[in-house]
């Protein structure tokens, strides 16, 4: 007899640690620094979204196996902020269909939404995918108003992840740094001999970091000063894992502007490719969210714009 009643995994509470409070872009602190995010109406600096994702993993091989690492699909829709000293923990349906697309999400102790997810090996429409095509449009944006859809960076982008390589203003921090607090550890992120590719691979959550190391590169005409946050992000291996001291070219691109009543929004495909530029090993899509109101004088430039 076959059962059609939903099973859900979840892993432990978990208190994710804020490494982002000296985060600087653009000259100022960022929405991570207590002071500018109270500034903004938050009670504190958030923990960055993806931190969460690194609670997924242990789920994910359950459900898919070490294919999750190859071509495996996060698709989140980031809802409410987390701040140092509050618990987290992720939750992912047993696919209807063996290693069919299904939901996640996390959750704080006491229930509160931090993200809902698709998750995937690939196939299905993500949560994302379906999120881009119920976007309203984006009204007359003050903040990204140089910017276009179909816009791609400046150039190609040539990253790496090294184990002690501080990866600058964005992401003060390295990875031996990170590991020493992730919130899910495995020998995989540090240790060759113990991963199935024989090399060390990326956690899932410093993807973000990898793919975000560069982006001053791609040379969008954001006005500023403003202060960002991500809203959504989707994060795809092709031909995974990446790989710790590996080599990647990077290409992005603008595939939607949105817009909500608190922030203009950019969303940008950063397409990974080997070091040849060849074959594409891996992708993200991301949401950045600007917040209006960390603008000067914002409303009184957008009701004379719109006037």
């Amino acid at each position: 007899m076959t059962f059609t009643t939903p099973i859900t995994l979840s892993g432990p509470l978990r208190a994710p640690v804020q490494m982002l409070e000296d985060q600087e872009y653009g000259g100022h602190n960022s929405i991570h620094d207590d002071a500018k995010a109270q500034e903004l109406g938050f009670r504190a600096g958030p923990i960055e979204g993806p931190t969460h994702f690194s609670l997924y993993p242990p789920l994910m091989q359950k459900i898919y196996g070490q294919a999750w690492f190859e071509r495996g699909c996060i698709s989140a829709h980031y809802q409410n902020m987390v701040v140092e000293g509050e618990k987290t923990k992720a939750f992912v349906e047993w696919p209807q269909k063996p290693n069919g697309p299904t939901r996640a999400w996390v959750e704080k102790e006491d229930g509160t939404a931090v993200q809902d997810a698709s998750a995937s090996l690939g196939d299905g429409e993500t949560l994302l995918e379906s999120r881009l095509k119920s976007l309203r449009p984006a009204g007359n944006l003050l903040v990204l108003e140089d910017l276009e859809v179909g816009m791609t960076g400046a150039q190609d982008e040539v990253v790496r992840m090294d184990p002690d390589q501080h990866m600058g203003n964005l992401y003060p921090f390295s990875l031996n740094q990170k590991l020493k607090v992730i919130t899910e550890s495995s020998p995989w992120y540090s240790d060759p001999s113990s991963s199935p590719w024989g090399r060390a691979i990326v956690p899932l959550e410093m993807v973000s970091v990898l793919g975000e190391y560069s982006n001053r590169q791609a040379g969008w005409p954001v006005k500023g000063p403003a202060v960002g946050l991500f809203a959504d992000q989707e994060i795809r291996m092709i031909d995974g894992p990446l790989f710790v001291g590996e080599e990647y070219v990077l290409r992005r691109e603008i595939v939607a502007l949105s817009e909500s009543k608190r922030t203009e929004g950019y969303w940008i495909r950063t397409r990974f490719f080997d070091s040849t530029g060849e074959r594409q090993v891996a992708e993200m899509l991301l949401n950045h969210a600007i917040v209006k109101a960390s603008y000067e004088n914002y409303d009184e430039l957008r009701a004379a714009r719109e006037g």
